[in-house]
């Protein structure tokens, strides 16, 4: 792949990998089962405390970096290892290739490292006329196919049984049986013998436990204490982000990566080395081991406050495991040299920005692997870091300019918004059809309607589903009218629309201002608020949604500069409430870090506060069967799962559990216009499941999952009709 790809090849290569249906089908068997099998293998432990504990090991052992290494190194040389620091990619490679000099180490075998994939070793090596045999199953595998890994933990996951006997046949001259285990005798009757000749064995590590010397392995095959005691050479390449203080710390990680990795309790085999093999060889008779730590930007990286946190990954590969991107693409779509959201971040520091530009863009921001991730790493939040970085070294691009110009000035945008009613009116679907109410089941004419379809100027891979239209009149101009006095309020709530309810789907709150005069709900509405600002972090521009967030915060202190006003700011929008209580304190930290949390702490989603706060009332009703789409910000972002489900039950319907309920819809605000086909094919994924469960009602809380769902369902002619919650409670 060169360098200097261009975004538009870059998207060519993820819709061919779309038209893969094996690989698609591959993907979504393994994302099914490993949801079950890490549940299964987690059940009866407190997950985050345990990550919390792999957290704290990996961040202390960071700041203590420089010290571990020497402590590492003084127990290591007094157990006779040969310790080898290496600042750059190529000083490794060229450390290792002096030792195979120096050795007379001719042929070389390799346990699977992904340090070693981040040099690019193997290349380095045989060009130097080195016989290299990965001896990893999968890692053999893609070597024989000259491709990389496209998973950190199952490099060849991508790979039917039929192409790998197409590819032993062609290796060993002899038609090969696609039974699997026909397939791996024959692996390993060809490794054996590569076993047995190596002058020289290469290795990564999972551990280097600082006061003894002493180097962890976990691994399913057993092929790593072969390369580690046969040939009369080891050589260890380990990151130096691998240093832990005890072997306690390092048992403590251990005890979740396997887990985290694939389900299973603990690898096959978990291997501890202080010193060189003590079996003589016929040659020389004494073994060596050297380890060659590993820097190739990890000390910039543990210095910089917002990133060193990246460290703290045990390299699991779960946040590939649940990736809605990766489920669809595979892993050498989804990353460069390391796979999935880590490899969107690490690529950056360990690759450079040409080759994590067009990468970092590949994300819907559903935070499926920060809820995962058994370092504890705010991954979606650096992933977006990254692309900020990105566009401020390289230039940020029109589109994304003229956006934070706008949202900036809450004026000029929403004026913008209000003469979009007037430009859409020529592509504007003025039936009936299109303009009916979802869920409340009386045919009432919706505000919205949708678009016949889009202008010429956009690419036809962006009408797969329909979109709405602007509404006549957006909800803040309504409100007024809409807001009764309330005499004796059982609270006093600010309500934040967001622009997409305000301006788009002013019906969601019309819905629950009716829900909140019944309950007696006194409802202030700032009319200064604006965009919650997540769409400029998106696109990468920090500095407009910092500035969308200071005036936000300045238009809802309804009481003078504190919140004391208001018991609760509830908005309709999950992911406008993760943003306003994550988001913002992040933005603003340096400039109002006090109003900020005073501001977070009072921000509630809608479901929250009419289930938990406010306590709905069950009401009798139709008893339809109702499946939930949980937004990503609600289920991950604010760990929001019964409260809706309850208000289904309270509506008066039926709720119906779906397979996929909290994987992502595909929309992932600009990444649906960023990556249109394979938003499409998240989205039908969701779809195909919902109608699985024969629910004829899907029922969501945020608007932009509305838009994706409900335009999706209208363009696929599907039977389900869209809803936001609010319409069902209050018709």
């Amino acid at each position: 792949m060169p360098k200097t790809e261009t975004f538009r090849s870059y998207k060519h290569r993820l819709d061919t990998a779309l038209d893969n249906r094996f690989l698609r089908r591959a993907m979504d068997n393994f994302a099914v089962a490993y949801r079950t099998s890490r549940q299964n293998a987690f059940a009866g432990m407190d997950v985050d405390e345990l990550v919390q504990q792999v957290a704290d090991v990996k961040a202390g052992a960071i700041r203590n970096n420089a010290a571990l290494l020497q402590q590492f190194t003084a127990k290591a040389r007094a157990h006779g290892i040969h310790v080898h620091v290496a600042d750059t990619a190529e000083d490794a490679n060229r450390i290792i290739e002096e030792i195979a000099q120096k050795t007379g180490s001719k042929r070389i075998v390799k346990s699977k490292s992904m340090t070693a994939e981040e040099i690019h070793l193997n290349p380095w090596l045989e060009t130097r006329g080195l016989a290299v045999t990965e001896t990893d199953l999968g890692e053999w595998i893609v070597q024989l196919r000259k491709e990389g890994p496209s998973h950190m933990v199952m490099p060849a996951i991508h790979l039917s049984r039929f192409q790998v006997a197409d590819l032993f046949t062609d290796v060993t001259g002899t038609d090969q049986d696609p039974e699997i285990e026909r397939l791996v005798k024959v692996a390993r009757q060809a490794l054996r013998e590569k076993f047995v000749e190596a002058d020289m064995g290469i290795t990564g590590a999972n551990y280097a436990v600082a006061d003894t010397g002493t180097l962890g392995i976990a691994t399913n095959e057993g092929n790593a204490r072969l390369v580690t005691t046969l040939p009369k050479v080891h050589v260890a390449l380990v990151g130096i982000d691998k240093l832990v203080p005890t072997i306690a710390d390092a048992l403590t990680i251990n005890r979740i990566l396997p887990k985290n990795a694939t389900g299973q309790a603990i690898t096959s085999y978990v291997t501890w080395i202080t010193g060189p093999s003590e079996c003589k060889t016929a040659e020389t008779g004494q073994r060596e081991m050297h380890i060659v730590f590993l820097d190739n930007g990890r000390s910039r990286i543990a210095a910089d406050p917002e990133f060193s946190q990246v460290l703290q990954c045990v390299r699991c590969g779960a946040c590939a495991n649940v990736c809605p991107v990766y489920r669809m693409v595979g892993g050498h779509q989804m990353g460069h040299i390391y796979i999935g959201a880590i490899g969107l971040i690490t690529t950056y520091f360990f690759h450079g920005l040409e080759n994590a530009k067009n990468l970092v863009k590949n994300c819907t921001n559903c935070g499926a692997c920060k809820a995962v991730c058994a370092g504890g790493i705010d991954l979606p939040h650096l992933i977006k870091q990254v692309h900020a970085r990105i566009q401020d070294e390289t230039g940020h691009p029109l589109q994304s300019l003229m956006l934070a110009k706008v949202l900036k000035n809450r004026k000029l945008f929403h004026r913008l918004l209000r003469t979009a009613w007037l430009a859409q009116q020529p592509v504007l679907d003025r039936s009936d059809q299109a303009r009916t109410m979802p869920g409340s089941g009386s045919g009432q004419p919706s505000d919205t309607g949708f678009l016949r379809h889009l202008p010429m100027i956009f690419s036809s891979d962006h009408n797969f589903r329909r979109l709405p239209a602007i509404a006549r009149v957006p909800f803040r101009d309504r409100f007024a009218d809409l807001n009764q006095p309330v005499d004796t309020p059982r609270f006093t709530i600010a309500l934040f629309s967001g622009c997409v309810q305000d301006f788009v789907y002013p019906e969601h709150l019309e819905a629950a201002m009716r829900g909140f005069a019944r309950y007696n709900i006194q409802v202030l509405f700032p009319m200064n608020q604006s965009c919650c600002g997540l769409p400029a972090v998106s696109m990468g521009e920090t500095a407009a949604a910092r500035d969308v967030a200071l005036q936000n915060l300045d238009a809802m202190a309804v009481n003078g500069n504190n919140y004391d006003g208001v018991d609760y700011i509830v908005t309709l929008c999950a992911s406008c409430a993760s943003h306003l209580t994550h988001g913002v304190p992040k933005l603003v930290k340096e400039y109002a870090p006090e109003k900020a949390a005073a501001f977070a702490k009072k921000v509630v989603p809608f479901s929250v506060f009419m289930n938990d706060i406010l306590g709905l009332d069950p009401v009798p009703g139709a008893g339809r069967k109702t499946a939930f789409h949980s937004p990503c910000h609600l289920c991950r972002g604010l760990d929001v799962h019964q409260s809706p489900r309850h208000l289904i039950e309270k509506s008066g319907n039926r709720y119906v559990p779906t397979e996929e309920e909290e994987t992502c819809c595909g929309f992932g605000g600009s990444f649906s216009t960023t990556f249109p086909a394979v938003s499409r094919e998240i989205l039908t994924r969701k779809l195909d499941d919902v109608a699985a469960s024969n629910a004829d009602l899907l029922v969501t809380e945020c608007p932009g999952c509305v838009l994706q769902l409900k335009g999706g369902a209208a363009q696929q002619g599907r039977n389900i009709t869209v809803c936001h919650i609010a319409e069902l409670l209050f018709p």
